[in-house]
């Protein structure tokens, strides 16, 4: 296991660890929030774009990738309470979607999409409000499998009624030979 992704300009932050398990690598990451200012959002966007350069490498050399963590973006409508009041907010900006839209095109595979398509499920809401009492929520903690891990995974969840932060446990099961 290693701290850091050993990516030049990325690593700053000490964002990632990633562990090899033989038949898969697993990153998680904290990816940056862009909501700060202009220039925190141009880091979040560099980030994504030189870690999707980075895996994007490795999966093209035929490698098993799991990734996960706080992406800090909704990607899809479904994936927040209000999407229309935050299309001009970090989080769902067209460009940070956009991002993930290259990521599945790559062959990244959302895995709580494959087994849960309905709406109102989310793992992040904000405590100032009470959000979570009404589920205002977002879901901006994910795993995504590469495309040749996907069979191996037997199930995706969010666990919500794990209490005590603004975020809650998400998980999925493999079973990998």
């Amino acid at each position: 296991m290693k701290s850091g992704l050993e990516i030049a300009g990325l690593d700053d932050e000490n964002r990632a660890i990633v562990a090899d398990y033989g038949h898969f690598l697993l990153y998680t990451v904290y990816f940056p929030n862009g909501k700060a200012s202009a220039e925190r959002l141009a880091y979040k966007l560099r980030f994504y774009d030189l870690f999707l350069e980075h895996i994007d490498l490795l999966r093209s050399q035929g490698k098993r990738i799991v990734i996960c963590g706080d992406i800090n973006t909704a990607h899809k409508e479904i994936d927040l309470a209000r999407p229309r009041a935050n299309e001009k907010i970090s989080g769902f900006l067209p460009q940070e979607r956009a991002w993930m839209d290259r990521l599945v095109e790559k062959g990244f595979v959302d895995t709580f999409r494959i087994f849960h398509p309905e709406a109102d499920q989310y793992s992040y809401w904000d405590l100032k409000s009470r959000a979570r009492d009404r589920n205002v929520g977002w879901r901006i903690d994910y795993f995504f499998v590469s495309q040749n891990l996907v069979d191996s995974v037997q199930s995706a969840f969010i666990l919500k009624e794990v209490m005590g932060a603004d975020h809650c446990p998400v998980g999925i099961e493999l079973n990998v030979d």
